[in-house]
């Protein structure tokens, strides 16, 4: 099994940052204290709404690029199933 995972954090503007990672918690801190994504600039991640485990880093990609695809509708349907 791989450790590869896509994650979707909610944000404080109310977005959702969608990513890849080998550890969702690390990244996470990351992203709170400001290292990584540009797009926390101006907005602090919340918290980490959804994770999907995927067989590799190639898999997790192209999984974060269907999701980034999603309107947020969909996004908003996808984050309902979860719960």
């Amino acid at each position: 099994m791989s450790d590869w995972q896509v994650y979707i954090i909610h944000c404080s503007d109310d977005s959702y940052y969608t990513g890849i990672t080998t550890d969702v918690e690390r990244r996470f801190e990351q992203h709170r204290c400001g290292k990584g994504a540009k797009y926390f600039y101006g907005r602090a991640p919340l918290e980490v709404v959804y994770v999907e485990c995927c067989e590799n880093r190639s898999a997790a990609s192209r999984r974060e690029a269907e999701i980034k695809r999603l309107s947020r509708a969909q996004k908003m349907r996808l984050l309902d199933s979860v719960v």
